[in-house]
């Protein structure tokens, strides 16, 4: 198949444009022929145009590449390699939501033929490919699995933001249902990432390791945001305490935090869901979960106890939210926990104005239902620094100090402004 994908005569399709399929797609088209498709017309429009909905690349990265955007399957019909990279959210009851997997698998069934491969992209629980997503390609396509096309699982590995750990740059994992599957997934993979493939040995172990990468960080962050709450109480500030341990050459830089995004917030319930249905209740993995999960309402319970001991009525306080994606310098709204305690300062009437200049204010109030306004208007009694994009990393004490009137309380959750207020009231994780 490579020879035949690098002679242009059989193509990739790549199914999913987001954050994680879009610059797989782009970055294939520069050595192979390639159909982008996602099911969103409006953003297929604006990839034809060479501008990244998810506003993460440059239109430079879509100059010389072999690429169609389409949002019609019938233009994937000719594919014989397809990569499927949508996303795999959670529900409102936090168990997975396989709804645009399904969807993915079906568009794909519907075209597969004899001798295509499918490869998994999207972050699963350990069986899911071969469990829930090959059925449906059978179905789809009458074809039998192995005997009339095979499936392959390589974890993303897209950091949104970073221009350094980028997608040739860091190690790929790659799986087959075969080992011949698995030798040619590896050699269409190899082709553009620089930094080489790792051969896993079975689907599982594949789907397995992007799991745990997430989970891993969840916890390591859920230990920094449970020594938060246990150092508040001691009167000790958190961040001075990892910088003092951080001096030792094997201690893990990790901070406390609000834990949104796509990732990991996310993947940790498809593991436990996947051991709850094997029988076991993960503790470890769960108790994490929770502790990060309750991050926003200790944030929106230090804020109002600070309004409340203003001796004001609530209804005339005024707070200022800065930044409300779910990390710093990406347009990414998804899962944001900065939401949450929003909502929360609402319900007790505060006047809340949120800026933020990488988030769209149309997709932000669409999901979430909060405005994001151009810009400070008033007198505040509180500035919350929500997430630390690149514009607001510079800011001194006088310009909030501006933004108080003289006074009042910045509360600083990455800690970014620790030893630079003297006068006004400060608090952060």
């Amino acid at each position: 198949m490579i020879d035949l994908l690098n002679k242009k005569e059989n193509h990739i399709c790549v199914v999913g444009l987001g954050y994680v399929g879009l610059p797989v797609a782009l970055e294939f088209a520069r050595k192979f022929k390639v159909v982008g498709f996602d099911i969103n017309q409006k953003r297929v429009e604006m990839m034809q145009q060479g501008i990244d909905p998810s506003n993460e690349l440059d239109a430079s990265e879509f100059e010389g590449c072999d690429i169609k955007f389409t949002s019609n399957s019938t233009d994937i019909k000719d594919c014989s390699f397809y990569i499927v990279a949508v996303p795999t959210p959670i529900n409102e009851h936090k168990y997975p939501d396989l709804k645009p997997l399904i969807g993915a698998c079906k568009i794909v069934g519907s075209v597969l033929k004899k001798g295509d491969i499918v490869v998994f992209e999207s972050t699963v629980y350990p069986g899911c490919t071969e469990e829930d997503c090959v059925p449906i390609l059978e179905k789809e396509s009458g074809l039998k699995f192995g005997a009339g096309f095979t499936v392959g699982y390589s974890p993303e590995r897209i950091n949104p933001g970073d221009k350094v750990h980028t997608l040739t740059s860091i190690t790929k994992v790659v799986s087959g249902s075969d080992e011949t599957t698995l030798k040619i997934v590896s050699e269409v993979y190899n082709s553009i990432i620089k930094a080489g493939v790792h051969e896993a040995s079975s689907i599982k172990v594949a789907e397995a390791s992007k799991i745990i990468e997430n989970t891993q960080r969840d916890l390591n962050i859920a230990l920094m945001n449970e020594l938060s709450i246990i150092f508040k109480k001691m009167n000790i500030n958190t961040f001075e305490v990892l910088e003092a341990a951080g001096t030792k050459w094997n201690f893990l830089k990790f901070f406390p935090g609000l834990v949104g995004g796509h990732c990991i917030g996310v993947d940790p319930y498809y593991l436990t869901h996947k051991a709850m249905e094997l029988g076991y209740f993960s503790k470890v993995i769960t108790a994490g979960r929770n502790i990060n999960d309750d991050v926003h309402s200790q944030i929106g319970k230090e804020i109002v106890k600070y309004l409340i001991d203003q001796d004001k009525s609530l209804k005339r306080m005024k707070v200022l939210v800065m930044g409300v994606t779910f990390k710093e310098n990406v347009s990414d709204i998804r899962n944001s926990k900065v939401s949450e305690w929003i909502k929360g300062l609402m319900g007790f009437s505060i006047n809340i104005d949120v800026v933020d200049p990488f988030a769209d204010p149309k997709e932000f109030y669409k999901e979430y239902g909060i405005s994001i306004v151009n810009g400070p208007s008033e007198i505040y009694d509180a500035v919350v620094m929500a997430v630390n994009h690149i514009q607001y990393q510079q800011l001194d004490e006088d310009y909030f100090k501006d933004l108080m009137g003289g006074n009042g309380l910045l509360y600083d959750v990455k800690g970014i402004y620790r030893g630079k207020i003297k006068d006004l009231n400060y608090l952060s994780l």
